[in-house]
């Protein structure tokens, strides 16, 4: 299984708040910050859209790390009915 872990990035002089998406193996991706969404709502649209770029599920599950420097995402597993 693979965990997607997402982090904010705080603005800059030349760039506006950000989400960076990563995951061992792959590039990561960073998105404009949704201002539309909060909470973990944000940095599960950063997970979302790391899953659309490499062809995987976008059903996650997840929460907030316990540093409080993020949050991680992992794939929602389905049994066969």
């Amino acid at each position: 299984m693979k965990a997607i872990l997402t982090k904010y990035l705080p603005a800059t002089n030349t760039r506006g708040s950000r989400v960076k998406a990563t995951a061992e193996g792959v590039r990561c991706i960073t998105i404009p910050y949704p201002y539309g969404l909060s909470g973990e709502d944000v940095h599960r649209a950063a997970a979302a859209e790391l899953c659309k770029r490499h062809g995987w599920p976008t059903e996650l599950v997840g929460g907030g790390l316990p540093d409080q420097t993020g949050y991680a995402f992992c794939f929602v597993e389905r049994g066969e009915a």
